[in-house]
């Protein structure tokens, strides 16, 4: 916020307006005194004490009430707006956040105006963010109880079975029994994803930073993928510059964005097609696309999936994913100073990376 340079440039208006109001009172009375006082009391021959001391005191009346009106005459701007400082104030007070007073003159009151202005503007702000973040936790919670509930209806479904023997033979016992653990296994991860994203979202957290060349850590991760690739038929297309990249990154967060990536591309790609992982240095970004090719979108703004819990249509529901793992790579990527977006072009669903460059 800009600060107003004038120091007690008010102050100096006050004693402005208390010298002209002084000097006009000064000069009202010696008028009153040299045109009306002084030739009453040479004229008069009954002139007494009582009447003297009575003159005076209207004289004085009179100038007393003149020096008032003129004080008050030249600030009545000044008093008029800080009337009006104090019934915004009051407004602000009483819940009207956002609200602004009118900037006038280039005095401290007008440094106190900006200041109310800023206060509100602050307050509103952090009033939506709190209001937001209580709408998110309320969403989470759902979320969350939704998630969680339907491995494990599934989970108490089988094991009342189980209980009550309603199972013909082994094998259907067996089945039974792969079917509670498989579904054990999910409730596992559903719960491991939240407490991730929980832990990442907390302004406590702590990242392992180290200097990490981005090429040839990008180089070893694809080609563990590989085999993977291969399996899904996705043909892999790298593009990536041989030089060191250095980046400040703690690996083993972000190597679980990678996988992030490189596991949605396998999900949500044509089959057979080609895979682009692309990877060049430009200016003090390191810049990082995977491209894959798919039917269609999974939402019209496709940077949607990265909000929590977004799960897009009906198909990319039933892959069983989170709704965390965009989610939770957005963070590490932000955290790492770094900007994550994805575009669809043609056919091609684009996720691309930035980090700023490490320079010593």
């Amino acid at each position: 916020m800009k600060n107003i340079r004038f120091r007690n440039k008010i102050i100096v208006k006050l004693l402005v307006s208390i010298a002209i109001s002084l000097l006009v009172s000064i000069a009202l009375m010696i008028l009153i005194s040299q045109f009306i006082t002084n030739p009453y009391m040479m004229n008069s021959t009954g002139f007494s004490i009582l009447k003297y001391n009575l003159m005076m005191f209207i004289m004085f009346t009179v100038a007393i009430f003149t020096f008032i009106t003129i004080f008050l005459f030249m600030v009545r701007r000044k008093l008029m707006y800080l009337k009006l400082i104090s019934e915004s104030v009051n407004h602000i007070a009483n819940g009207k956040l956002g609200m602004t007073i009118g900037i006038e003159g280039k005095d401290e009151l007008t440094q106190l105006a900006q200041n109310i202005n800023y206060m509100s503007k602050e307050l509103e702000n952090k009033f939506e963010y709190e209001r937001r973040i209580e709408n998110e936790k309320n969403e989470l919670i759902t979320n969350v109880s939704h998630d969680l509930r339907t491995p494990l209806t599934s989970i108490i479904g089988y094991l009342d079975l189980l209980k009550k023997g309603q199972y013909d033979n082994k094998l259907q016992y067996q089945e039974c029994l792969e079917i509670i653990y498989s579904k054990s296994q999910r409730l596992k991860y559903l719960i491991d994803e939240l407490f991730e994203y929980t832990r990442l979202s907390s302004p406590d957290v702590k990242l392992k930073l180290s200097e990490v060349d981005l090429a040839g850590l990008l180089e070893q991760i694809v080609g563990e993928y590989i085999p993977i690739f291969e399996k899904e038929q996705l043909s892999v297309q790298k593009s990536i510059r041989e030089e060191y990249i250095p980046v400040l990154m703690d690996v083993e967060k972000m190597v679980r964005v990678y996988e992030n990536l490189f596991m949605n591309a396998i999900k949500f790609s044509l089959k057979p097609s080609e895979l682009h992982i692309k990877l060049e240095a430009k200016r003090n970004k390191a810049i990082l696309k995977v491209s894959n090719k798919t039917e269609k979108p999974p939402v019209n703004d496709v940077n949607k999936l990265f909000e929590r819990f977004f799960r897009g249509d009906k198909a990319r529901r039933n892959n069983h994913g989170t709704g965390l793992g965009l989610a939770i790579s957005k963070r590490i990527v932000e955290l790492h100073d770094g900007i994550i977006c994805a575009e669809y072009k043609e056919g091609w669903m684009n996720f691309i990376l930035e980090y700023p460059i490490y320079r010593k």
